[in-house]
């Protein structure tokens, strides 16, 4: 059993807590008759009334500009904006200021600058809160909560589309040592606004599942824990409650895809620190979804997950949430493929005779600069051979009666092809030309053909190409 302490804040400062809450509850008790937003209504706002930006690794720092300038603009003075800082190469750290209620709230994207989609979703936050500010559950908010928002704190890395910053440094783990001009503009926004709860969003790897059999952890959760011991006080309450909250607004689209992430106490990152500073921590950590627009769906979770959570925390419904819906959440795993293709036959292209085993893909998203701009391109390769039925993936195909090879000619589903399989074992210099192709081996290229056999011995005929774009 976890002891309930309150290491690293004092009786007065935990008090404090519940009475910001409280005065943010009484704010917004004159709109108190109207019932928080169902999760589905807000996706359909979402849908109407989203901002037109490009997918999120394609947001850059300028995008982020050019949407702060605006919301400012047109808000008339409910959204003001500040240059908290500046990153080591010179571009600005913006913190928006939103709302006139007692309750400061944190929240913060892209710590790490190859995590997006909460940076779209903040965006899409601010412009609801403008569009619908005078409505009561907006207007609730606004008289209950002051949020702190910083969209994207990782500039650099963001126009890198890489983990760390132009140090090389991961922000996360700089919370001691304070080196990186971005994490001192956080720690200094912590301390000058000491926020009730803070938001740290991130996104995890596509790799990342949950549950028996595994399926994709669309979103992962963490009421971070401030101590070894990761004890409990009225921080970690609170957040285990906003987790719950949480959970029963994202139920209704991921039902059983939604993990709780490992909440063993990192000594160096922002979160844990930031817990033991005063300010409970919400992580939030964005997973992967199918298809061929995933972004979509992740931003819109996003959008309705916090939305929800600050109605919550404004109304003082958070109070009645009950923290083991958080408790109850499985661990995340590490069991997820992009793509699966189980039981067919495996022409290796390596001279070895053709074998029956599941072959399974993973595939990170990166972005490439072009002449005509940044594109997003996958990265995928051949991760796992043999029996495959422990992973889950976002896609799998029956491949029972199939053959499966690597891709050596630009022919069509369809067309019969012969495979330079060779079977038998490599020996020489045969051998060794044999395997300088096209192959179904460990980290190799994942361009699959999913084959059927064809008219005559040695042919086949293409039945799907395999290859993540």
């Amino acid at each position: 059993m976890r002891r309930v302490v309150t290491a690293g804040v004092t009786a007065a400062s935990l008090l404090s807590i519940w009475t910001l809450l409280l005065a943010g509850a009484a704010c917004a008790s004159s709109s108190q008759e109207q019932p928080p937003p169902t999760p589905q209504a807000l996706a359909e706002v979402w849908e109407r009334e989203r901002r037109p930006l490009p997918p999120p690794p394609l947001v850059t720092h300028q995008i982020v500009e050019s949407e702060v300038a605006r919301l400012v603009q047109d808000s008339t003075g409910l959204v003001r904006s500040e240059i908290a800082g500046r990153s080591v190469e010179g571009r600005a750290i913006h913190h928006l200021t939103i709302g006139r209620g007692p309750t400061p709230v944190l929240l913060w994207s892209q710590m790490h600058g190859d995590e997006p989609t909460a940076t779209s979703a903040l965006l899409d936050i601010c412009q609801w809160l403008l569009t619908h500010q005078h409505e009561p559950v907006a207007a609730r908010l606004l008289d209950s909560l002051t949020l702190h928002v910083v969209p994207m704190l990782n500039p650099d890395g963001a126009e890198r589309f890489q983990r760390r910053n132009a140090q090389g440094i991961d922000i996360n783990r700089d919370a001691l040592h304070l080196q990186t001009p971005e994490g001192q503009v956080l720690k200094a926004l912590r301390d000058r606004f000491a926020p009730v709860v803070g938001f740290n969003l991130h996104n995890q790897n596509w790799r990342t599942s949950v549950g028996t059999p595994p399926r994709p952890a669309v979103v992962s959760l963490l009421a971070v824990a401030y101590d070894e011991a990761r004890s409990e006080d009225a921080r970690r309450h609170l957040t285990k409650r906003v987790s719950s909250v949480i959970v029963g607004a994202l139920e209704p689209f991921v039902a059983g895809q939604i993990g709780r992430y490992d909440d063993a106490f990192e000594e160096r990152a922002f979160g844990d620190n930031i817990t033991r500073w005063g300010t409970g921590v919400v992580l939030i950590e964005t997973g992967a979804w199918p298809g061929p627009d995933p972004d979509r769906m992740l931003v819109k979770l996003n959008f309705v997950a916090l939305i929800t959570a600050l109605d919550a925390i404004a109304t003082g419904a958070v109070d009645r949430a009950d923290p083991a819906v958080y408790e109850r959440l499985p661990e995340n795993d590490n069991l997820l493929l992009h793509t699966i293709v189980r039981g067919a036959t495996v022409l290796a292209g390596t001279r070895v005779p053709p074998f029956r085993a599941d072959v399974g893909i993973a595939g990170t998203r990166g972005v490439r600069q072009t002449p005509g701009g940044r594109r997003l391109q996958w990265q995928a390769s051949i991760q796992e051979i043999g029996d495959l039925r422990v992973y889950g993936a976002l896609e799998t195909i029956d491949g029972a009666g199939l053959f499966v090879s690597a891709v050596y000619s630009p022919a069509t589903v369809g067309q019969e092809v012969v495979v330079p399989d060779g079977g038998g074992a490599a020996t020489g210099a045969a051998g060794r030309a044999a395997s300088a192709g096209p192959t179904v081996t460990l980290g190799a290229p994942a361009r699959l053909w999913l084959l059927r056999a064809g008219s005559l011995p040695g042919r086949y005929r293409i039945e799907r190409v395999i290859e993540i774009r």
